[in-house]
């Protein structure tokens, strides 16, 4: 757990400073063998979250902490609420493979058939993408392109938030398949027949990791720590930023999709308030939230790593 001292200040006035706690969020694995989706806590603790599902593969969390899961057997995503109530968001699509969401809650999801399926929050589907082979793994970068491993055509697609297509890498004949972009926009590809090869967001790559076997699932952690889930190697690998290589766990049986839940950090209790000045009759009393995106008049927020 990393600790952060987050500092508000109105006009200069610095009206609190206090310590708030970044926890690492907790994994989902679909085990693709036993058709159950196990959660393990960052100390690596494993419990089943869900069981039942046929041939589980891509995971995807929406903003409200749901879970859909591509379940191939039965050609459906699977939406999981947190507490664990499942149901069938959407049907009919072929081995539904790579799910993702876009900055718009969207889910976008590769499938067998050569095409991105693209899922509204309602469950309204439409094609977003056409004619490719054998589309594995898909991320989507800060700015909305959608990065697609197109294994059958030894390359990663990459696709503008319109629908532009490009060849971002080719030649990949050891088959593209896991992708994951970590926070500063590098791709990371997983092969096939093993191993991890990174991509900067020019397009240059070099060999990450080697020695792995097939790794359908890759995520990264808040610490920028890359979880590839081992399918011949029925365990969990962790591979840090300095290139440690760690075994996370070998409680899996083929190990497919991997995802982090969000993270949600509790708000300090009693809430913090900005007291913003409203000329001379008075102040105006805001609730300051620390974790939204927008920002309240005159009310600036910072925040450092405590020592």
């Amino acid at each position: 757990m990393k600790i952060y001292q987050i500092t508000i200040s109105v006009a200069g006035l610095l009206l609190a400073s206090l310590s708030h706690a970044h926890a690492a969020n907790n994994l989902f694995e679909s085990d693709w063998a036993t058709g159950n989706i196990y959660k393990f806590t960052p100390a690596g603790v494993r419990s089943t979250f869900a069981s039942g599902l046929s041939s589980p593969e891509g995971l995807a969390f929406d903003q409200a902490g749901n879970l859909y899961v591509g379940n191939a057997g039965a050609s459906e995503i699977i939406k999981i609420k947190p507490d664990g109530t499942k149901s069938v968001f959407a049907s009919g699509l072929l081995n539904p493979y790579g799910l993702a969401f876009n900055s718009a809650g969207d889910l976008f999801v590769s499938t067998d058939s050569g095409t991105i399926i693209k899922i509204s929050p309602g469950g309204v589907k439409s094609a977003f993408a056409l004619g490719l082979s054998q589309p594995f793994g898909i991320a989507f970068d800060r700015t909305g392109n959608l990065f697609v491993a197109d294994a059958g055509h030894y390359q990663i697609v990459k696709i503008t938030p319109d629908g532009l297509e490009s060849v971002f890498a080719s030649g990949i004949y050891n088959n593209p398949e896991g992708l994951a972009i970590n926070s500063a926009g590098d791709l990371f590809m997983s092969h096939y027949g093993g191993g991890i090869t990174k991509f900067t967001p020019t397009g240059v790559s070099s060999v990450y990791a080697s020695g792995s076997s097939t790794c359908p699932g890759l995520a990264f952690d808040t610490y920028g720590t890359l979880f590839a889930s081992e399918f011949n190697g029925n365990k969990i690998t962790e591979l840090t930023p300095d290139g440690l290589m760690n075994t996370f766990s070998s409680a899996v049986s083929q190990p497919f999709g991997l995802a982090f839940e969000g993270l949600i950090l509790p708000v300090p209790e009693p809430s913090v308030l900005c007291l913003v000045a409203a000329g001379l009759t008075g102040f105006i009393v805001w609730r300051c939230s620390l974790f939204s995106k927008k920002s309240l008049p005159g009310c600036r927020l910072t925040r450092t790593p405590a020592e």
